[in-house]
């Protein structure tokens, strides 16, 4: 794709033909704004939107929260076009940071926005670039000389690479949805994710591998006519040979690519003291609840938060059914940034439970989750995609449960398989009630070997009393994962299946439904007949199962 169609396809997100035109809702609250340009090492030059309260003066030494972003173009906001111009503060705590007297930073990635330089997608060059901004706020005459980073989806995962990079004068991180990992982002074993096709649909439509050419598309979104002649120029700054690069890295399938195992943010947090909040939403379409929770269990002793629960790809502020959340946040940065002498309310970690309750836990998964080993029923199915059908398909199901059996923690599966490794095989954990209505709880897949290993996505599900655990093994789940059918059979010559479980839960905290849990109820369902739930039944030896 050259330079020339990718600044062609930037200018149709700007004018909104590939999405709604949508106006950027204004601050609640009176600000100064000012541009700048921030030399890195390498000499890439970083964009910068500095916002201060209003009525300050130039020299008085505030807090500050930063930002660093591929998406905060004064164009378009993703691919939404921002018909005010202006800074780009969509989605991010900038009216309450302002609001409570700190500065807010918001930073263009190098080869985003106003920057100049190749888009490096979590590499060495944005490590650098984190910490060359965070480094330069804290050095600034209007800084106090510590900052804090915020932001969901990539903007969170440039806080975690600021918790890699060590930057002097970074005080605090909140990061939710993150990209941990992101070859795990785009690939699960191999097989690429399906990203969502919002606003028209939830489901996904878009394989991984189109995601760098979207990420060039932002990249190559041009500046408005009131932008400064650099900014205009950087925005349009793209060579062919950081556009290939950048595809190449984004399109490998292999995990065992070098630069996809330097980008593995677990190993490069492991051991964090800087305190951390961190956010992830079990029914996340877009940075699902997978490897978040290995950098979670991972960091050093420090006053790290965690919320994990029913949402989506959001943080907190409003979309959780959670009214505490702007306190803790806000709380968090005054300890940790302001330095106020302030205690951050809630539990170390939030958790938002499938049935609506909210509770408090030490850790996640809670330490005294222990998997259960379940034995599956075996068989074979056909590797063939897209059309439902019995042949696609190996159900267990167990016997009703007697009382409350509450899943938590991250589910994995072992199979023993014969079949092409051209094919796949996927596990899904249904919770099923007494109309046989059957709801998804979580999900995995892995190419088919001899010995596969399934890794499900984290859940946190209490399922009722009357209720089965259904286990379904099939080939591929086609709006989850994108998968060339091999039109092979598998034949699946032992299953077993761990599922983490605790004592049952009593929700301590108060909270709510979120837009994406009422979906996930309605859209996650599906009718299993009286004759599949017959002859599928098996005794799992569950806590409470009946026999």
């Amino acid at each position: 794709m050259s330079v020339v169609v990718r600044v062609l396809a930037g200018v149709a997100l700007v004018l909104g033909v590939l999405a709604p035109v949508t106006v950027a809702e204004p601050l609640g609250v009176g600000f100064q704004w000012r541009q700048t340009y921030i030399d890195a090492p390498d000499g890439t030059r970083l964009h910068a939107d500095i916002l201060r309260p209003e009525g300050i003066a130039d020299d008085v030494r505030t807090p500050v929260i930063l930002t660093v972003s591929p998406y905060r173009s004064h164009t378009a906001f993703i691919s939404a076009p921002r018909l005010e111009g202006g800074p780009s503060t969509d989605n991010l705590p900038v009216e309450p940071a302002l609001r409570a007297g700190y500065t807010y930073v918001i930073v263009d990635l190098r080869g985003f926005g106003g920057s100049n330089g190749c888009p490096d997608y979590g590499g060495p060059g944005e490590r650098a670039d984190v910490a060359t901004a965070v480094e330069w706020v804290a050095s600034q005459p209007w800084s106090t000389g510590k900052v804090g980073m915020a932001g969901v989806s990539y903007e969170a995962w440039t806080g975690l690479l600021g918790l890699a990079a060590k930057p002097k004068g970074l005080a605090a991180v909140l990061a939710f949805e993150p990209v941990v990992d992101p070859y795990s982002y785009l690939y699960m074993q191999g097989v690429s994710w399906k990203f969502s096709g919002k606003p028209v649909t939830e489901n996904g439509i878009r394989p991984a591998d189109q995601v760098g050419e979207e990420h060039l598309l932002i990249a190559s979104t041009p500046g408005r006519p009131d932008d400064s002649p650099e900014y205009q120029a950087n925005a349009l700054d793209m060579s062919v040979r950081c556009g290939e690069e950048y595809l190449a890295l984004t399109a490998d399938h292999n995990g065992d690519n070098p630069d996809w195992r330097a980008r593995d943010l677990v190993d490069g947090v492991r051991g964090s003291t800087i305190p951390l909040f961190l956010g992830q939403g079990f029914l996340d379409y877009n940075t699902r609840a997978d490897r978040v929770f290995d950098l979670w269990n991972g960091l050093g002793p420090g006053d790290h938060r965690a919320w994990f629960g029913q949402w989506g790809h959001s943080d907190c502020r409003v979309k959780c059914g959670t009214p505490q959340f702007d306190a803790e946040m806000m709380a968090f940065f005054d300890k940790h940034v302001a330095g106020k002498d302030v205690t951050v309310p809630g539990p170390r970690v939030t958790v938002g439970q499938f049935d609506g309750g909210w509770r408090s836990e030490t850790a996640w998964p809670p330490v005294d989750s222990r998997k259960i080993a379940v034995d599956l029923r075996t068989g074979t199915y056909t590797d063939r995609g897209f059309v439902p059908g019995a042949d696609r398909e190996i159900w267990s199901i167990s016997q009703p449960l007697a009382q409350a059996t509450h899943l938590s923690g991250v589910a994995t599966a072992d199979l023993r398989l014969s079949g092409p490794a051209s094919a796949t095989a996927a596990v899904e954990l249904y919770d099923i009630g007494p109309d046989n209505r059957a709801t998804v709880i979580t999900r995995g897949i892995a190419p088919v070997a001899e010995t596969t290993n399934v890794r499900l996505l984290g859940q946190d599900w209490p399922l009722a009393a009357g209720h089965r655990l259904g286990v379904r093994i099939t080939d591929v789940v086609d709006d989850v994962w994108s998968h060339a059918p091999s039109n092979a059979q598998v034949t699946v010559q032992s299953a077993r299946l761990d599922v983490p479980l605790v004592p049952q839960r009593q929700p301590d905290l108060t909270g709510g439904g979120s837009e994406a849990h009422a979906k996930w109820r309605v859209e996650k369902v599906i009718t299993l007949t009286p004759e599949l739930v017959s002859s599928a039944s098996i005794t799992m030896n569950l806590p409470g199962e009946t026999r």
